[in-house]
């Protein structure tokens, strides 16, 4: 079991490689290395494990949804039943985002004006006010050890306008939130808006670093933009963000986006692809991405992966992961998924041990020739 460290957050940078780097970030709950990929756990749970299989995967730490906790099972109830790492028995560290995404993705439900944004529940149509104060507030009753801003996040493509107006209301905003934050051993994060407009990104980096935050978050990527725009971007921005502090790149992505960023500089990530494509049926290997419904696999004998040691691969075959998809077992989407994150945790070992030993720009001129380089995320 991970055990609790009573010191408060910290980053250390242990290595760099080009921009790559090689850190490790302390928090009340443990230690995660980095670069560290974070499954996402929307509602207090990746969907279909336990907590004791996602730490088989070699996952450090995971992430939860602000706006869905509030609205099931609510703040108050999480907080009585002992905060996230105690209703969920993942004793490590935890993330949770603001609601600022839900702002973006459930745009049929909002509105949005300089005070916050308001919802209505999808669940049931109730009207619900999130503001950078109650945001903060919620996440902080929730309990996790990294919390978010709340920010407005602009689609792709966007009127100039309007990725100004979600810089500025993010910046403001921001201040709010620092403002509004209570307890010392919870780590904020600032979240950096302004699309692929560089000068727009500068700027509001530059007032998020004068209000000071112990990490900083690049959001509004992988909304619409096709990859290689977005991995352009990130070359040319994300070496400017504070060197001293954890620099994450939020829902994105796919493996090579993953290797594209930490070349770039990135530290920290979160996608739901490597479990949403699990439930499919879909998986990542050292072969290329494999979906498990087509009829080559009927009778496979095979493992999954041969190069992978994660329990799927040691004990189950091809052959028998089709027939639960096909049967619509439980089980099937269950494996997959522990496959999938157990993938994307060796390949964040793989980049640190490359960064350290400073072979990274080999290592990835490899990556890019295999397999999974081209695999496109509409594809998976």
């Amino acid at each position: 079991m991970i055990q609790s460290d009573p010191h408060p957050f910290a980053f250390e940078l242990l290595a760099t490689d080009g921009r790559a780097r090689r850190g490790r970030i302390r928090t009340p709950h443990g230690f995660v290395d980095t670069p560290a990929f974070m499954p996402v756990g929307t509602r207090a749970t990746v969907k279909g494990l336990t907590a004791a299989q996602l730490r088989d995967t070699g996952a450090q730490i995971i992430l939860a949804n602000t706006y869905h906790l509030l609205l099931r099972p609510g703040p108050d109830e999480v907080q009585r039943l002992g905060g996230l790492q105690t209703l969920t028995n993942w004793r490590g560290p935890m993330l949770t985002d603001s609601g600022g995404f839900q702002v973006f993705s459930l745009n049929d439900l909002r509105k949005v004006d300089d005070d916050g944004a308001t919802f209505q529940s999808h669940i049931d149509g109730a009207i619900i006010r999130l503001t950078p104060e109650s945001a903060m507030q919620i996440q902080q009753q929730l309990g996790a050890d990294i919390i978010m801003a709340f920010d407005e996040c602009p689609p792709l493509p966007a009127e100039g306008a309007v990725v100004e107006r979600a810089v500025r209301r993010s910046i403001d905003w921001a201040r709010r939130c620092r403002e509004a934050h209570r307890i010392p051993h919870q780590a904020l994060y600032g979240i950096v808006q302004g699309g692929l407009d560089v000068g727009l990104r500068r700027r509001c980096l530059a007032a998020l670093t004068e209000i000071g935050f112990e990490g900083y978050a690049l959001g509004g990527l992988s909304v619409g933009e096709p990859p290689p725009q977005m991995w352009a971007f990130l070359d040319e921005f994300a070496h400017e963000m504070p060197v001293d502090r954890p620099r994450y790149l939020m829902g994105v992505g796919t493996p090579r986006d993953l290797v594209e960023a930490v070349n770039a500089g990135i530290d920290q990530f979160d996608c739901v692809l490597p479990t949403r494509n699990g439930r499919k049926g879909y998986a990542f290997t050292s072969q290329g991405v494999i979906r498990l419904k087509n009829a080559v696999h009927r009778g496979d004998a095979g493992p999954l992966d041969p190069a992978c040691d994660c329990e799927t691969c040691r004990g189950y075959s091809r052959g028998y992961l089709r027939h639960l998809f096909i049967v619509e077992e439980a089980l099937g989407p269950t494996l997959v998924s522990i496959h999938n994150l157990a993938f994307y945790q060796r390949l964040m070992r793989e980049m640190r041990a490359a960064i350290a030993e400073q072979r990274f720009a080999a290592w990835r001129q490899s990556f890019l020739q295999g397999p999974l380089a081209q695999a496109r995320k509409e594809e998976e």
